[in-house]
């Protein structure tokens, strides 16, 4: 956890001393006028803390807030033979993996899905719907829990989040600097601009944040997408390569994912299609699993 915490300073750090550089350039440039940039330092701050805060505090607290948006139930001690099962199957496929036994919990779904959320690789939770226990065999979902761990193992969940507060504070910062732009050009670029700005300021705020939002999607999708056949690969590797193709042939002809949006990202499945998708089409990854094509 120290290490990722460590990587979290060092690219907050990098944030802002790349954001610092290219607007000192646009400035020496003479492209950028000082004068409608205005505090664009504490700008920075501003927009790293929220950036970065906001994503931190969701990976810290991920965990309670899969339990209360899922219902999941985490296994204490097992009520009866199922409940053993899975809790062997994770504790088993855990030492393979080389991490700390997470928490193991239910959460009532008819779907079959399953997901994995925690703050670090040996603090996690990986949670399994009824659906999942009731619609596959158990080398599926062996084959599935291997898919959820793999995530874990390789601290997606922390990637991803750094990978966001990255992508959060250049929207935050470039869409204040575009409000003060387009207020500076609709009310004249040389009025006494200590009136404090106007409302352009805060309707192309507004717009290019939402615009700018989108593209940063675009991007964390693109990511998960990427962790997502490596989290496949790990899934053969640890519950067998024709039963993690067999569990994803199962999911198929399955609806939209019903997982809130904060734990998509590492479910097994999900419904959305397209760039703003966190899962590749399940046909893609079970060609990769067939042609056993390694991801980096």
């Amino acid at each position: 956890m120290l290490k990722r915490v460590a990587l979290l300073i060092v690219t907050n750090l990098a944030v802002v001393l790349l954001l610092n550089i290219v607007i000192q350039a646009l400035m020496a440039s003479g492209l950028v006028d000082p004068r409608y940039l205005g505090n664009y330092g504490g700008l920075l701050i501003l927009a790293t803390v929220m950036g970065f805060g906001g994503s931190f505090i969701s990976l810290l607290i991920s965990k309670w807030m899969a339990k209360m948006s899922t219902g999941a139930q985490v296994i204490e001690a097992p009520r009866n033979s199922t409940e053993a099962w899975l809790l062997e199957t994770v504790r088993r496929q855990s030492e393979r993996a080389g991490i700390q036994m997470p928490e193991v919990a239910v959460f009532d779904s008819p779907e079959p899905n399953a997901f994995a959320t925690g703050p670090s690789k040996n603090n996690a939770l990986v949670a399994v719907s009824t659906g999942l226990m009731q619609r596959m065999g158990q080398r599926e979902v062996e084959a599935v829990i291997g898919h959820e761990l793999t995530h874990v193992a390789n601290g997606d969940m922390v990637t991803l989040t750094l990978i966001q507060g990255v992508l959060n504070t250049f929207v935050i910062f470039f869409s204040r600097i575009i409000g003060s732009f387009v207020d500076a050009a609709l009310r004249g670029r040389d009025e006494d601009r200590r009136g404090g700005t106007g409302m352009g300021y805060f309707i192309a705020m507004m717009v290019s944040q939402i615009v700018l939002g989108l593209f940063a999607s675009i991007i964390v999708a693109w990511f998960s997408r990427r962790r997502e056949y490596r989290a496949d690969k790990g899934g053969a590797e640890l519950g067998g390569r024709s039963n993690m193709i067999n569990a994803l042939r199962a999911l198929q002809g399955e609806t939209e994912s019903s997982l809130p949006k904060s734990m998509a990202a590492f479910g097994i499945r999900s419904g959305v299609v397209g760039l703003f998708s966190s899962h590749p089409p399940i046909e893609e990854r079970i060609q990769r699993l067939q042609e056993n094509t390694a991801v980096s």
